[in-house]
This record gives C-alpha cells, sequence and structure tokens, in this order.
C-alpha cells in the first residue's frame, strides 16, 4: 500500500537535480534540495529520539525562516501532527492552545523561552526547543547530532498532518484537524488548475502559521520542485527587487495596495511574473482595477479557509471576474442555500444570496476535541457549513458577501455589509470601508459605516449618507458614517470587525 504520508509525496516530487536550489533567503543563503532533504531528516530523527506517542503534537510558535519550513516538513516525515501558532500570540492565547491541543513538544523563539517554557511545562510538555531566525536556537544544536536520513513514517489517507486553530473572534478558538489526504490532494489540484509548471520561482512573503503561506504558497513551489525566495515579512521594495526573477506571487489584498504605492510598481518589473494570486481577505475592485492597469496582470483571486484549505479560485486560462473569488476547484462541491418555511434548505437562486457550504476531499475531518461543535457544523448529507454568506452568478461564479456573524438585522430586515461597502468604495475619496452592526434601541442594530479617505479628501458624513440614498434601500443606508486613519486587521488582513462593533457600539 502506498505511504499517504504528504512529505512522501513531496519527497518524490523534488528536482532530479538535489544541488539545485530549493530556498534562497533574503540575506543570500541558498539551500540546496538536499540540504533540505537532509536538515528535515535531522529534524525528524530527534523528534523520533524523543519516544513520543503516534499522534503527538508539535507546537510551534517562531519567525519565518527556512528551518521554520523544515521543521514543519521534518514533523510530516517522522509522522507527527503540526500545530502553527500565530507570532503575534501572548502568554493568555499560548497558555489556551498548548492546554487545549496538550503538545508533545513545544518550539518558540529563543526570547520567548522563559514565559513559553512556563507555560508549556506546567500543561505537562514534557520536550521545549527554540528556534531562531538567524538560524540560532536548542532545536538545531541538538538535531545536528542527528543522521542526515530517515525513513518517512508511514500514514494513512485519514490520519491526522495538522491542526489549525481558528481566530476565534466569536468565541474560543477551534482547531481544525486536517488529514494528509486533506492536504495532498488540495495541493495536487491546484497545480493543476494553477499551472505550475518547470522553471516557477515562488516569491514567497507570506507568514508561515496560516494556510495561505505554509499549505497554499509553500505546497505549490515543493510539489512543482520550485525555487522559492524566502522573505521574512512583505516589504514592497524588497519584493520590487525580487520581482524580476520570480514568476509566482501569492499575497493578500494589502500587499497589492502597497505595490501600487511603489512608483517603480509597472510592466517592466512585472515582465518576467506569470502569475499574481491574492486570498485570505476580500479584494478591492478599485486595487482588482487599478493592478491590471499598471501591470498588466489580472489578479486571480481564490477562497479557502483553515477547515478547507482551497475551494473555489478563478480560473488560469477563462475569465477572472473581479469582486468574485471563482468557480469550484476540481472535486469541490459548492452550493449556497437558505432554510425554507418549512425548515429545510433550500438552493438559492442565480445571484440569490445565502449560506455556502462545501463539500470534498479537502474538507477537514472535524474540531480538535470537539464532537458537538463538528456535528453542527455539517449538515446531514455532509456538507461543511463555511460560516461565510455568498452567491452564484449564472456562470458559477461565487462572490462572497460577508459571515453570516456579521449580517446585520436592521428593524427586521437582513443587511449584508459587503453589498453597502461597495457602494461606499465607489464613492470619490474613500479608500476602503467597513459596515457593522451596533446595538440599537429602535431597529435591534443600526447599520454604521466606518470609512477611510484618501489623503486631503474632505469627506462628510451627510455626503456619504446621501451619495447611499440614491442607490440602495433606505433601511440599508447607514445611520452613522465614521472615518478613520486605518481600518483594524489581523496578520493575514482581514478586517477585525468585532473590534470595529466594539469601538462604536455606543455611537
Amino acid at each position: 500500500m502506498q505511504n499517504a504520508n504528504l512529505y512522501a509525496l513531496f519527497e518524490s516530487r523534488f528536482p532530479q537535480d538535489k544541488s539545485a536550489c530549493a530556498i534562497e533567503t533574503h540575506d543570500g543563503l541558498y539551500y540546496s534540495w538536499r540540504d533540505v532533504e537532509r536538515a528535515t531528516a535531522k529534524m525528524a530523527n530527534l523528534l523520533a529520539s524523543l519516544g513520543l506517542p503516534p499522534d503527538a503534537r508539535i507546537a510551534v510558535q517562531v519567525e519565518k525562516s527556512a528551518e521554520a519550513l523544515i521543521l514543519y516538513l521534518a514533523t510530516l516525515q517522522a509522522g507527527y501532527v503540526y500545530l502553527p501558532l500565530n507570532t503575534a500570540y501572548r502568554a493568555a492565547e499560548i497558555e489556551y492552545f498548548i492546554d487545549d491541543a496538550e503538545p508533545a513538544v513545544v518550539v518558540c523563539a529563543p526570547g520567548n523561552f522563559g514565559w513559553v517554557s512556563k507555560i508549556a511545562f506546567q500543561s505537562g510538555t514534557k520536550h521545549v526547543f527554540t528556534l531562531g531566525e538567524a538560524r540560532d536556537g536548542t532545536l538545531l544544536e541538538r538535531a545536528n547530532h542527528f543522521p542526515d536520513s530517515f525513513a518517512t513514517v508511514r500514514k494513512l489517507p485519514d490520519d491526522m498532518a495538522a491542526i489549525l486553530y481558528t481566530s476565534g473572534t466569536t468565541g474560543r478558538s477551534k482547531g481544525a484537524m486536517l488529514s494528509h489526504d486533506n492536504l495532498a490532494s488540495n495541493a495536487l489540484v491546484l497545480h493543476e488548475y494553477w499551472h505550475w509548471q518547470e522553471g516557477d520561482v515562488l516569491l514567497h512573503a507570506l507568514p508561515l502559521f496560516h494556510v495561505h503561506g505554509l499549505f497554499v504558497a509553500s505546497h505549490g513551489a515543493l510539489l512543482n520542485g520550485s525555487k522559492m525566495i524566502f522573505l521574512p515579512k512583505f516589504d514592497a521594495a524588497e519584493i520590487l527587487r525580487h520581482l524580476k526573477r520570480t514568476t509566482v506571487f501569492m499575497g493578500v489584498p494589502t500587499y497589492y495596495v502597497r505595490l501600487l504605492a511603489e512608483p517603480g510598481f509597472d510592466r517592466e518589473a512585472c515582465a518576467n511574473m506569470r502569475l499574481f494570486i491574492s486570498g485570505s481577505a476580500p479584494l478591492l475592485m478599485e486595487t482588482f482595477r487599478e493592478f491590471a492597469q499598471r501591470t498588466g496582470h489580472t489578479i486571480l483571486e481564490r477562497y479557502g479557509m483553515s477547515e478547507t484549505t482551497m475551494q473555489a479560485s478563478n480560473p488560469y486560462d477563462g475569465e477572472r471576474v473581479g469582486g468574485t473569488v471563482g468557480l469550484p476547484l476540481p472535486g469541490v462541491d459548492i452550493r449556497v442555500v437558505k432554510g425554507s418555511p418549512a425548515g429545510e434548505l433550500a438552493p438559492c437562486a442565480v445571484d440569490e444570496i445565502g449560506d455556502i457550504q462545501v463539500k470534498g476531499p479537502n474538507v477537514f475531518h472535524g474540531y480538535w476535541r470537539m464532537p458537538e461543535k463538528t456535528a453542527e457544523e455539517f449538515t446531514a448529507d455532509g456538507y461543511f457549513k463555511t460560516g461565510d454568506v455568498g452567491k452564484l452568478d449564472s456562470h458559477g461564479y461565487l462572490s462572497i458577501v460577508g459571515r453570516s456573524k456579521d449580517l446585520i438585522i436592521s428593524g427586521g430586515y437582513n443587511v449584508y455589509p459587503k453589498e453597502i461597502e461597495s457602494f461606499i468604495d465607489e464613492i470619490d475619496g474613500v479608500v476602503e470601508s467597513a459596515v457593522i452592526g451596533v446595538p440599537h434601541p429602535d431597529f435591534g442594530e443600526a447599520v454604521t459605516a466606518v470609512v477611510v479617505t484618501r489623503p486631503g479628501a474632505q469627506l462628510q458624513e451627510s455626503a456619504v449618507v446621501a451619495a447611499l440614498k440614491s442607490k440602495i434601500a433606505n433601511f440599508k443606508v447607514p445611520k452613522r458614517v465614521h472615518f478613520v486613519a486605518d481600518l483594524p486587521r489581523n496578520t493575514m488582513g482581514k478586517v477585525q470587525k468585532n473590534v470595529l462593533r466594539e469601538q462604536f457600539k455606543d455611537g
């Protein structure tokens, strides 16, 4: 029986010339494919020497580096479960994740060892290592003494490969359990769908604790045997410096906005590029249009989440429709449904807004130690309830209207923030907007807009309200419009509407 271990799939696709460059770092280091294999084996041998149970969790909160990616590969190769943690998390958050996941091993940044190890040891974790972005720390010191070859542990397709904790903005974070097959099937589909080809080079500026950077970007390059240029974080000037040597770039919308602010970002700078991909947050139509005009490239927007990895994408060859996340990926079934008077689910008509549900080999197996929550989130016929609200057009393209938790019910009417935001964003002088619901004694919730304006723009609340009244129903028009310098975002660029609701709840 074939080994379903995801690392075995990657290794089978590494280039024949193992001396070729696999990872080039921002500070000029080159890791060959042979270097990656050997370093992975050393770390896998170290983990295997600890006498861990077969499903042991390896929790990792470290800064981005080539060694951090190698640690992920070593965890897979040794047959354990990888648990990436956002580098922004502080003590209370880390305590929750370690208590919940009970990792056998924790790896943290050297500067955080004092407080992280205290939390870990108190929770019963036996092993705490450090890994620094400057290739320092006890993990590498220990691993260096082990052999540089390792027999990849055999895994079944449904065996767990990773746990990704959701952001937890509406309650305590949930650990999405992803199997080797979830990740492998999605990587193989994207490899074909996005036309990965020989000679591709990935410019990697995303963090490694999230689906986008760890799975979508890294898996694509590993599966294709493609070189990655590793940047520790997004820096527009650094992107421009490397862009002429790369063919594929993946980013969140904020990255593209910042690139467009660079005078040198033009068609010549992008002459060698094959594909720009955007995800993790909605891409503004203004950014979509300006990017195409400036570069001659049309951004490919896609749709995924921690529980499903990628599930929809605009096509590589076909039309890439701005404002949509494209078509369901091959093998993935997406439906938009609404409740019927009888309490049953009914499919929505074309362009009718409803709840997005998905089914396919990419969909996770459930939430870690939350069987009741898992059961709640799946329908009787096996579809996962994404919690997103959207619509399908006549050509099957999916548009995301928002999260179901962001739905505003004002005076008994359903108001979808994305619809109103799209109209506000068209107003001269507006950079972007976020629409939220805040408590209201008469309406239950009052529609409220939070708007970022261009420097020098003299927009007034009354002008925004007047512009909207000519375009949308009165119950959708914001009762208040607040102007701010920036919208609060998480590390992946998603607007934190929970923060805005708290900030303007008395407004």
